[in-house]
């Protein structure tokens, strides 16, 4: 039987990141069934031509390089007593710790008519190809259940491919766990200006069909013509192959300290296998981003080495891109934090260039403050450039604790091409708004 000093089970952004960080001052295998590691936020823009499929594949040489031995094989038990991972091809490999990082899959829900043909989820290598096939046999109707980023990004490449496409979501605004209402207006308006329908406060009863999905009945019997139907209505974690261990598991998934480590000892979990905390307020959230796996990877590895990190928690700063816009949030929206807090909110609007250059474009900041002792909790951008900057700096303010009134003394730097004029900046406006507001 071979054995490794620190065997990892997933071969994603976590375990990538902790072969790098370990690189060669310890045995590492990495058990990944996966022909190929990809780069799954990209995989939309394979779909409407924006990308060849080849970039989205990762080299394995990114984990050989690091020392590290890729076994492809898939884990279908683990033997925490004698310290053996079996695995699907009959073969056993020993460990003296073991690392759990074997991701979230996406869920399809268990309504009439999921068993149907042209019904899929959208996260693997296999969907990729699945969804190139059909969209090549010349499908007039599709549907993305789900408009968050993933589901959002999908519909806008099946209707540049010139499918007639719905997006469905039970909230009654796009990206809802990204921005709130107010600030997500344009996009859903940009994504009606693109060519999709929107289904918005929309739940989808049932699927209809012979062999092959041909609509979808909403609630109140509306019925919706689609040949072909994605869900992406949310992650669950990858653990049930091991559900019936001694291992502590939420709904959420693996349970972990803050140093990774599960109730077993010599066994941690990173990435989105794992359950844990907002940064924020201590609740339990979800967080199945590949930043947060890479985090956790980052803070795991240092640890392997005899270091002494821990994990804080959930920020889920993220962005993305609806037609001409770029948005993106971090921390706590407005409807989230006020469930738990006493907020204010402020907004600051200007532009990304001096607005006498021709290129300019209107950018949008929204902040949101706790009441009582004046910290940032979250924030949102809308812009008609890039946003993950801005949304990186408000992370930061959520993160150490910045009071709001110490943002008034930002340095910035300005520069005609890149940003508006001197004498103001986005975050500083939003924050003396947000002040004048306390005071």
């Amino acid at each position: 039987m071979q054995k490794h000093d620190i065997l990892v089970i997933g071969g994603g952004p976590a375990g990538i990141t902790l072969a790098k960080n370990i690189k060669n001052k310890r045995d590492v295998g990495i058990i990944r069934p996966e022909d190929h590691s990809m780069i799954y936020c990209a995989m939309p823009y394979v779909i409407e031509d924006l990308l060849p499929y080849e970039k989205t594949l990762k080299s394995d040489s990114i984990v050989t390089e690091t020392g590290a031995e890729l076994i492809r094989d898939r884990a279908v038990d683990i033997d925490f007593e004698n310290k053996i991972v079996k695995t699907e091809k009959n073969n056993e490999y020993g460990y003296n710790e073991l690392i759990i990082a074997t991701g979230a899959d996406p869920i399809l829900p268990p309504i009439p008519g999921s068993e149907l043909d042209n019904v899929m989820t959208f996260k693997t290598e296999n969907d990729l190809e699945k969804i190139l096939d059909i969209v090549d046999n010349d499908i007039k109707n599709a549907s993305v259940v789900g408009a968050g980023a993933i589901g959002i990004e999908l519909a806008q490449a099946l209707n540049e491919k010139g499918i007639n496409t719905n997006l469905i979501d039970m909230m009654p605004s796009v990206l809802p766990n990204l921005l709130d209402e107010d600030m997500s207006k344009k996009a859903g308006e940009e994504l009606n200006e693109l060519g999709l329908d929107l289904y918005l406060d929309s739940k989808v009863e049932k699927l209809e069909g012979n062999s092959k999905v041909k609509s979808i009945i909403l609630e109140g019997n509306e019925k919706v013509e689609s040949d072909f139907v994605v869900f992406a209505i949310g992650m669950s974690p990858n653990v049930d192959f091991i559900s019936d261990s001694n291992l502590n598991i939420g709904k959420d998934g693996i349970i972990v300290n803050d140093k990774m480590e599960t109730n077993i000892e010599d066994v941690y979990a990173v990435g989105d296998c794992v359950q844990y905390e907002c940064a924020i307020t201590g609740n339990v959230t979800s967080g199945k981003l590949a930043t947060n796996a890479v985090a956790m990877g980052r803070v795991l590895a240092t640890n392997l080495l005899g270091g002494n990190r821990s994990y804080e928690g959930f920020y889920n700063g993220a962005a993305t891109k609806v037609g001409k816009y770029y948005v993106g949030g971090t921390g706590l929206s407005e409807r989230l934090a006020s469930d738990k807090f006493d907020i204010i909110t402020a907004e600051s609007e200007f532009t990304t260039a001096f607005p006498i250059m021709p290129f300019a474009k209107d950018v949008k900041m929204k902040l949101i403050i706790n009441k009582n002792n004046r910290k940032v909790l979250g924030g949102q951008v809308i812009s008609g450039e890039p946003v993950t900057d801005k949304v990186d700096k408000i992370t930061m303010a959520v993160q150490y604790g910045i009071k709001v009134d110490r943002l008034l003394d930002f340095n910035y730097s300005s520069q005609p091409y890149q940003s508006f004029y001197p004498a103001h900046n986005l975050l500083v406006k939003a924050a003396e708004k947000a002040v004048k507001k306390l005071d």
